[in-house]
């Protein structure tokens, strides 16, 4: 049997990571297994352990893959936008109809929440979580202008809530005309009715 090289590994590992992003987006931590993520990426059940110790390690990384991806998307958005408000950029965006139909590619936050709140406090995805939610907050201070510390504290608090939970419900109501309400209507709440 040939062995792989370091370079194929690498590439192997990269695969698995990036497809474990997406599915655990799309379909939940527990919603897909360990062989469902291999035959995905191309490669048989059997290489997962030369890859990684678990699926929990696997977890967490390919939650930070995520985060990492999300955040690259939300700067190519600011840095593309012919708006010179940054809020309305990240308010459009986040609570687009694409953003809402594309779970695998969309903001791990929403997508992973319930599963995460599931996941017991030792499992190495709720740090990677967390830290994603805090560089959430951080994105929406950074746009903020309330100069008081504490009082931008509160109101990116309640901003963060209301993206995460239109964006949740939209996805559960797909289909329905209720969708798009939840996503206009936190819209119109956060950027105002000129939307």
């Amino acid at each position: 049997m040939a062995r792989v090289s370091k370079q194929q590994m690498a590439r192997n590992r990269e695969a698995i990571i990036q497809v474990s992003s997406q599915l655990f987006r799309e379909r939940g931590l527990n919603g897909v297994s360990v062989n469902d993520l291999m035959a995905e990426a191309g490669l048989t059940h059997g290489g997962f352990y030369g890859h990684f110790s678990s699926k929990d390690e696997l977890a967490a990384i390919a939650s930070r893959k995520a985060l990492d991806d999300s955040d690259s998307r939300w700067r190519e958005v600011r840095h593309q936008s012919h708006h010179h408000d940054d809020l309305r950029t990240l308010v459009e965006a986040y609570l687009s109809t694409t953003h809402r139909d594309a779970a695998k590619d969309g903001c791990p936050i929403t997508a992973l929440a319930s599963d995460v709140a599931r996941e017991g406090e030792a499992k190495p995805v709720r740090d990677v979580y967390i830290d994603g939610v805090k560089a959430m907050l951080e994105r929406l201070a950074s746009v903020s202008d309330i100069q008081d510390a504490e009082q931008c504290r509160q109101h990116v608090l309640v901003q963060l809530s209301l993206l995460l939970g239109a964006l949740t419900l939209a996805r559960a109501t797909a289909g329905d005309a209720l969708s798009d309400e939840f996503l206009l209507s936190v819209k119109n709440a956060l950027i105002g009715d000129a939307v």
